[in-house]
Formats: C-alpha cells, structure tokens, sequence
C-alpha cells in the first residue's frame, strides 16, 4: 500500500488522529502507539492543556510526535471568522515551528459547520503566508474546487458533524469528490464513529480519515485505535483491488458441474 503524500510531505499513515477528549494523557499515548497515526491534530483554542497543565500536555505531544516522526498538526478550532483563524493558524507557527495548519472556521455553532466564504478567505491568506493549509470542509464540490484553486494541498470534507459518529451521511455527494476531483487528496474528518465507516470512506477512494471521539471516547481507546488502523489499511486495499460492480439481478457465483472456472464445454464439431 503506496504512502501518502502531501506537499512533500510523506505520511506513513492514511489514519490521522485528533488528541483531545482522551481519559488521560498514557492512554492518550498507547492508542497513539496502536493506530500509528500519520498525523496527529491538537487545537490551541479547545485543547484541554489548561485542565492538564501540570502534565505538560504540548510538550508530551511534541516530544511523541518527534520520536516517532509523525507530524504534528495545530488547528483552528473554535474559529468563527478568517481573520480569527489566521491569527491563530499564526501562533500555531511560532509555538509548534511548523508551516502546517487544519483549518478550521465554523459558520454554525450547533452542527459545526464550515463558513465557506470565511474559510476560503483565510484558505488563501494562509497560503500566501507560507501554510500548507489542510482545510476542514462539507462535502460541496465548489467549495472543494475553491479550496484546491487557491493552494491548499488536501482538502478535508467531513462525513457528518464533528462528534456525531454517524459516519458517511451522504455518500452519494463523497462519491462524487471523488470522481471529479480525482487528482486531488481528499481526506474524510468528522463524523466517523465506527471502524467500519472509516473503511467504507476508503473503499470510496479517499487518501484518509481523520478522526477522534471515536476512538478518544471508547470504553478501550486502545483497542479502538487497533481496530481503526486495520480498517482504514483494509480499505485501501480493497480499492486499489477494484470493488466488484453491484448488480440489481442474481448471478451464481458457483460454476456448471466440471467447469471449475465457468467456461463453456467444447463444441462436438470441434472435437
């Protein structure tokens, strides 16, 4: 299974993990050390470092992702507007010394969703600063263009609203990115709840899932992460493999008495 690449940048893997909402910090760790994430994403806004001062959670963060050469990748969580986010996505620079930013710009308090216009505003600031800018968006194939047209090298629809686990609520629309923007790398975030989502997200074509309540919030976050790598790494190879075409009539898939491979008996005139 070929790596990711993005920007330069090769990743190792096409599971990238969120490190809020974790039960403590080692826990945090361990699932990080089972889903052996390609990137890792911490928010400076709603990260819970204030609640875990005395852990020193940044540099715990910083010091894993060093060890283990995953990138480290701030967000703008909590943003409501481009000038806000490009602020931040600055201090994000100079805290973490790195040129990569998620960003994220919330139009709709209650479902989290992305402010187009103010995303795509910043998108191209960002850019024009020197960002390799990952935006988090909906699944709206101009907005995507828009995105891609200004610079970013991903882009990041989500599947359903952050936190809800109800995985790909329209699939017909992440088809579609995927077909008509078949250079691009697109990266599901939000709404994954179940290993299974994410694999059926990578049986569509896309490049990787980001997610983290579902395994942050699991009764074994450990066990969660596991499982989620296997089924992001399953679905990959599954669409590299070519999925078999559905069909609305049944065929039988057991071949006529001494066919072992469906081919048709000789003609006696050949014989």
């Amino acid at each position: 299974m070929a790596n990711l690449v993005i920007a330069e940048q090769l990743f190792n893997s096409r599971l990238w993990l969120g490190s809020s909402l974790y039960p403590s910090p080692t826990v945090m760790l361990e699932a990080f050390a089972g889903a052996r994430p390609g990137v890792v994403t911490l928010s400076l806004r709603r990260q819970t470092a204030g609640e875990l001062h005395s852990n020193d959670y940044w540099q715990v963060l910083k010091n894993w992702a060093v060890n283990n050469n995953v990138l480290l990748l701030p967000n703008t969580a909590g943003c409501h507007s481009a000038k806000e986010a490009i602020l931040l996505a600055h201090m994000a620079r100079e805290l973490f010394s790195t040129p990569w930013i998620k960003l994220e710009v919330i139009g709709d308090e209650q479902t989290l969703q992305p402010h187009p216009f103010e995303l795509v505003r910043a998108a191209e600031q960002l850019v024009n600063d020197g960002f390799n800018v990952l935006p988090y968006c909906t699944d709206d194939l101009i907005l995507c263009r828009e995105l891609l047209a200004v610079g970013c090298p991903a882009v990041m629809p989500w599947a359903a609203p952050i936190g809800t686990g109800k995985g790909l609520l329209n699939r017909y629309q992440l088809q579609n990115l995927r077909q008509r923007l078949p250079d691009a790398v697109l990266i599901i975030d939000a709404g994954i709840g179940k290993p299974s989502q994410a694999m059926e997200a990578m049986e569509l074509g896309f490049d990787g899932v980001l997610l983290n309540t579902a395994v942050a919030r699991a009764i074994d976050p450990v066990a969660m992460a596991q499982a989620f790598k296997a089924a992001v790494e399953g679905g990959r190879i599954a669409w590299q493999a070519g999925l078999m075409v559905e069909r609305s009539a049944a065929a039988p898939s057991t071949p006529s008495w001494g066919l072992p491979f469906g081919g048709q008996p000789p003609r006696e005139d050949t014989l």
